[in-house]
């Protein structure tokens, strides 16, 4: 049900572009009103130009940004009276339409203008809006729309059959409001809705209580219906625990098969209304008809992958078998569907679907970031509140698969796309740190993300890795960072923490090995319980993170790459540090054995060995400072001199130059490296490698 946000004494203050701002977020933050990255909006006024003479303008949306959040700066000014004279023509390629309106911004230094904007530009109103609620696009989307329209609205509406965006369109729906007098809406079949007013609360209420009259005549039908929606349930869904647990052990799987040129984060979402619909008998049959409306397609292709699977049999490998052939022959059909819609120039996408429909299980989607999953997710969420409506006012319809094509491979759309941000050297890739709370641990996490990374951060210590998180998420944006609890001497901790990964982006491509302690005592003191403690940490502590990374490796099929944060101590005997140097030994070999069996998969693992990284480090703020320091005979105070000048280069060694050390080794730069260690120590003469 759509809220009317509406708050005069928000409003009244605010005038012109800002006021557009505040309609277009109030209506954009209701999914069920607007799409992501979908909808437009517009007002007109008056102004000047860059000579001071008094002209017509309008404000509509730019291309690329989402009404929920928009700023003043999304929002692009035309020159309405040299936008005008276009109802005149008779037909405009979009090439010509892009180019002219181009030439009637206001400042060119504004977003690129909607794709829309003639929309806007023809209808005789000052304020307008465009959206996809779901009610409506249920409507439009129906095979009897346009009479179930008549019962609602009468003749208050103009029904546009469907076109896609540009020139004709705008020009139809203008030449049918002008037709229509009474008409207070406009209707595009398997698209939308357009809306008006005098002033911008009068457009915004308009919208609002359309979607609301559009709401209550579904919401009869649907529950006449009962539990035959959608034919009734075929499957039955699994208990919450049971499917998470299946989702950890196949999630790698998928991202291998749709990530062989390209990796690909998941999405997970199992709702009660996903899962009514994926365990229904008709869940196949209405994903083949098509997406709901070309916002939908955009981000979720013109159709989803309903795996063939029976949830009753709780087989695992057969779910396996099942999404390797069906994500096999979704990739013949679309490059079937490609071949035979295609023109000179396009260039195909990449085909593996964007959408999986696992019975029993849920939805999964994919994509090149957390946040482009999640909005494929949000967007297949829309799709079936469509269904739900179309399917209980008649039989639900969508694009042919040519208009779905000419939306798909649209060159406007393509450009709307092309904005987002240049991939980078750890793009699509998903990073699992251990100690990610500490100095290194949380410099590496910072380093990684900036290179487009998504970071598992996993510490014994859940607050330290969860204020990490939440700092790296408000730099980069939700969902580049979670935080796990994990003791690595503990097994159960250990896969539990990497079922979450898995759960919260599909897998897993780099490992950062860096969970760490120091004990230092004379040799004849060290306590078995401090030599238990040393290995259990550093050595089986490593042991058990590598393993279960090693096996979703190789269920991912795409390689990977593990780091492992030594010490100089790996290869230097340090005094008074028996039980800490063995375990270090120990880490930096079993580095090596992995290395040696990890090759013919394509994983690649090598060791960095840090010294005395004293900042940000709970190890050496416990008591390893003060026993170090009386190792050497000096006070605490005096360490971090002592080991700056024990160096070559007279450096004392910082969390962001491990860090620097280990995205080199991580990433494509040393592609060819593994069984390799690489000192970053300022230069310690006794740690030299022989």
């Amino acid at each position: 049900m759509p809220i009317n946000r509406w708050d005069n004494a928000v409003a009244q203050p605010l005038q012109g572009v800002e006021e557009l701002r505040y309609r277009s977020n109030l209506l954009g933050q209701d999914r069920t009103v607007c799409n992501w990255g979908g909808g437009n909006t517009s007002f007109k006024t008056t102004g000047t130009d860059f000579r001071g003479r008094p002209i017509n303008i309008m404000w509509v949306k730019g291309s690329g940004s989402d009404l929920a959040d928009a700023t003043a700066k999304n929002f692009t000014a035309l020159d309405l009276d040299d936008v005008l004279p276009l109802f005149e023509r008779e037909e405009m390629v979009d090439e010509e339409m892009v180019a002219y309106l181009t030439q009637c911004m206001i400042d060119p230094k504004h977003p690129r203008m909607s794709i829309e904007t003639l929309l806007h530009a023809f209808l005789p109103y000052p304020h307008v809006d465009h959206a996809h609620p779901d009610a409506i696009i249920s409507i439009c989307c129906a095979d009897n729309g346009k009479e179930v329209a008549k019962e609602i609205w009468g003749d208050k509406f103009v029904w546009v059959d469907y076109i896609r965006p540009g020139f004709t369109l705008s020009k139809q729906i203008a030449q049918g409001v002008k037709d229509n007098p009474n008409a207070e809406l406009v209707l595009m079949a398997k698209h939308g809705l357009v809306t008006w007013g005098a002033t911008s609360e009068e457009s915004y209420n308009k919208t609002i209580a359309t979607i609301q009259q559009a709401e209550d005549y579904i919401a009869t039908r649907v529950a006449a219906l009962g539990d035959k929606l959608f034919g009734g349930a075929k499957h039955q869904a699994l208990d919450s625990e049971a499917r998470r647990e299946i989702a950890a052990q196949v999630f790698p799987t998928i991202r291998g098969l749709v990530g062989k040129d390209a990796r690909m984060i998941l999405n997970y979402d199992d709702n009660e209304k996903v899962l009514q619909f994926v365990n229904s008998y008709d869940a196949g049959k209405l994903g083949e008809i098509g997406a709901a409306c070309p916002d939908h397609l955009v981000h979720t292709k013109r159709t989803p992958l309903l795996v063939d699977w029976s949830p009753a049999t709780g087989d695992v490998e057969a779910l396996k078998a099942a999404l390797a052939s069906g994500i096999a022959a979704y990739n013949e059909d679309y490059k079937a569907y490609f071949e035979s819609n295609k023109i000179e120039g396009d260039v195909m996408s990449a085909p593996p679907p964007r959408v999986i429909l696992i019975p029993g299980i849920g939805l999964v989607s994919t994509g090149k970031t957390k946040a482009v999953s999640e909005v494929s997710t949000a967007l297949y969420n829309r799709a079936i509140a469509v269904m739900t409506g179309s399917t209980a006012l008649g039989n639900f319809i969508s694009l042919s698969p040519a208009e779905s094509f000419a939306v798909e491979y649209w060159p406007l759309e393509l450009y709307k796309m092309s904005l987002a941000p240049p991939e980078v050297e750890f793009s699509r890739q998903i990073a699992f740190i251990t100690g990610g709370g500490g100095g290194i641990g949380s410099a590496t996490a910072r380093k990684l993300v900036k290179e487009g990374a998504h970071v598992v951060l996993a510490d014994i210590n859940l607050e330290t890795a969860q204020n990490a998180a939440d700092e790296l998420n408000k730099k980069a944006g939700a969902g580049r960072a979670v935080a796990v609890k994990l003791d690595v001497t503990d097994e159960e901790q250990v896969l539990k923490a990497y079922a979450d990964a898995i759960l919260a982006y599909g897998g897993v491509d780099v490992i950062v090995n860096n969970a760490g302690l120091a004990t230092s005592s004379p040799f004849d003191q060290t306590t078995l319980k401090e030599w238990n403690l040393n290995n259990n940490v550093l050595s089986t502590g490593y042991f058990l993170v590598a393993r279960e990374a090693f096996k979703i490796m190789k269920a991912q099929g795409t390689g990977g790459s593990m780091v492992f944060v030594g010490s100089k101590n790996s290869v230097y005997a340090g005094k008074n540090a028996a039980a800490y140097s063995t375990a270090k030994a120990a880490e930096l070999h079993l580095a090596r054995c992995i290395a040696a069996e990890g090759g013919e998969y394509g994983i690649r693992v090598n060791t960095v060995l840090p010294d005395a990284v004293l900042s940000g480090s709970a190890i050496w703020n416990s008591g390893w400072r003060n026993e170090r320091a009386a190792a050497y005979g000096i006070n605490p105070d005096q360490l971090e001199e002592y080991y700056r000048k024990r160096t070559t280069l007279l450096v004392n060694i910082l969390p962001e130059d491990i860090a620097n050390s280990i995205a080199f080794l991580a990433g494509s730069q040393s592609a060819k490296t593994t069984g390799c260690f690489v000192t970053v120590d300022g230069g310690v003469p006794a740690a030299f490698a022989r």
